[in-house]
């Protein structure tokens, strides 16, 4: 029986991996206390003092492999492990409570863990919290040695290549080595979007899939595995048609990636010289460097609500401001579209909990610009550190789930009232700094030339004005095989706000899933897209008129057609 396990993808270039599992499950038993005796107290010492320095010089090993190309947040992930096996806190704490409770050394580290990690979760700055993650790894790191594990995780099955390593978590240091032998993707029971190895996998490149609790229970070492962390699907056991649907996937993204390599450094423009914008779509600080190394002309949707995640309190102004200059200057000049506060689906924050709230269908709620106009001080801190940070770079306001005039009425309103505010407090921001609106529900689309009047600019997500055309939940499994994006009411409404944008010269740009895969960017480039954000680079060996021609004609007899046939009608054209 194939089994299909969903949990939280990490993206990369390369989002599908094929291989055997490799199941580590090191680290899975708990720690029980045991006392020791008054004489056993320095023996218990100089086992934990040995097991530090064994820790110590099986990272040592790690930084002496890591390649000079090696981004340089992997290196410091080992050189801050290396400094936490100096530091006192932890050392010396685990030391005394061994002398003064009669432990071992293992309940001793373990008593130590519980108070460090407290005092991380009680920080306010969440960057800072984010280091419990340290904590734990070289606490974790340490306990292999004293319990006699395998100093690393390969250490029965040396050669790893094209293997999928199951582990319940994966510490920086393993997750290089792993990657170094071989590893094509990582599966982990902990972590998150924002967990480091959330941002070692980015950096390496490797397809990871993580927060699947207890998978190990389910996977036998050796057999097939499927990860697609696009999805952030894991499959097992998969019927051969499956298997080969997969290995034609990957073949086509291999292929795509050598090709795109090649044009990193040229410019993106179709054979007619008709010049388009290839924009990144990130979450993450992190992710700049590798948006940048692929050629974007810049962010063209930066996703702010992980500013909101995994945190009890909101953040504030200057908060924000601090993390919009920060990708400002990693951007060295490109600019950014920042897409204010969208929760509320896929995406939650514990400050904004309501309790006793019991609604059917979030995606219908309260969300997006309805959230922030009926709660404008949350709206509020978020708005005027967007328009400080214009003072600093090329900065694009873009408001989410628009779907009446109304709406960006009452946005525009407060902005116009913040800008105010802004010059009573003295501080600079651009007055001309650009306002849009996402284009994410039919209500938008067929409104676009109101909406047009009032923007800057027009950004299509396509992934919301599919699921509310189509009426498809797209998180739910059940229907998801609905999800299309050739429907010719999707093309239809898609056509009508470009339309709308070029009327009233008003840049469209496309933001969501579909401007990122190639079948649809000919037609696309034909019903006159020029800014395309998604994973960056592509390949636009057409000719504009051509396409645009071509694009009229499907148009012309699209009633008659079967959507399944529409890009094939289109090629036909």
């Amino acid at each position: 029986m194939t089994l299909a396990f969903q949990g939280i993808g990490i993206g990369t270039p390369n989002s599908i991996a094929l291989g055997p599992a490799f199941v580590d499950i090191r680290g899975q038993g708990g720690v029980t206390h045991a006392p020791i005796g008054a004489d056993e107290i320095q023996d218990e010492i100089a086992r934990f003092d040995l097991a530090v320095e064994a820790a110590r010089g099986a990272l040592k090993r790690v930084h002496a492999q890591i390649p000079p190309d090696t981004p340089i947040e992997i290196v410091e992930f080992i050189d801050t492990h290396l400094l936490m096996l100096e530091d006192t806190a932890l050392i010396d704490g685990v030391r005394h409570i061994v002398a003064e409770q009669l432990c071992t050394a293992e309940w001793a580290l373990q008593r130590q863990r519980d108070t460090l990690i407290a005092v991380f979760d009680r920080m306010d700055d969440p960057y800072l919290r984010t280091r419990r993650d340290d904590i734990e790894h070289v606490v974790r790191q340490i306990q292999i040695f004293l319990r006699g594990e395998p100093s690393e995780p390969m250490l029965a099955e040396r050669d790893l290549a094209g293997h999928v390593v199951v582990a319940r978590d994966l510490m920086p240091a393993d997750a290089i080595l792993l990657h170094h032998r071989g590893a094509v993707a990582f599966v982990t029971e902990y972590g998150g979007p924002m967990s480091h190895t959330a941002i070692l996998a980015r950096s390496l490149g490797v397809p990871a899939v993580m927060g699947l609790h207890d998978i190990s229970r389910y996977l036998r070492a050796g057999e097939l595995l499927i990860v697609d962390s696009a999805s952030g699907t894991v499959i097992a056991n998969a019927d051969a048609q499956l298997v080969a649907d997969y290995r034609r996937r990957l073949r086509e993204i291999q292929v795509r990636q050598s090709r795109l390599r090649t044009l990193v450094d040229r410019p993106a423009r179709t054979r007619d010289g008709v010049e388009i914008r290839l924009q990144a779509n990130l979450e993450l600080a992190e992710d700049v460097e590798l948006a940048k190394a692929n050629g974007a002309h810049g962010v063209g949707l930066y996703r702010t609500e992980f500013l909101y995640m995994n945190r009890a309190d909101l953040p504030d102004e200057e908060e924000h401001l601090a993390n919009y200059s920060a990708m400002l200057a990693d951007l060295d000049g490109r600019p950014i579209t920042i897409r204010t506060l969208d929760l509320g689906v896929d995406k939650h924050s514990e400050a904004l909990a309501r309790p006793g709230s019991n609604v059917s269908n979030p995606a219908f709620g309260l969300r997006a610009i309805r959230l922030c106009l009926k709660e404008p001080e949350l709206f509020r801190p978020q708005v005027r550190a967007i328009l400080r940070a214009s003072a600093l770079g090329p900065v694009r306001l873009m408001l989410p789930l628009v779907t009446s005039v109304h709406e960006l009425d009452r946005a525009l309103a407060i902005i116009a009232e913040l800008k105010r505010q802004l010059d009573r407090d003295g501080l600079d921001y651009d007055d001309a700094m650009p306002i849009g609106a996402m284009i994410e529900v039919p209500a938008a689309a067929l409104t676009a030339h109101a909406i047009a009047r009032r923007m800057d600019f027009l950004s299509i997500g396509t992934n919301d004005l599919i699921q509310y055309t189509l009426a498809i939940d797209r998180l739910d499994d059940a229907v998801n095989d609905l999800f299309d994006p050739a429907h010719p009411a999707i093309l239809r409404l898609i056509r009508l706000t470009i339309e709308a944008g070029r009327a009233l010269d008003v840049p469209v740009g496309m933001c969501g899933e579909m401007a990122g895969d190639p079948r649809f960017t000919r037609l696309l480039l034909g019903m006159g897209l020029r800014e395309f954000s998604m994973q960056p680079g592509a390949l636009l060996d057409s000719d504009a008129d051509t396409l645009a021609r071509r694009a009229d004609r499907l148009f012309a007899r699209l009633d008659e057609s079967d959507s399944t046939d529409l890009l094939a009608a289109f090629d036909a054209a």
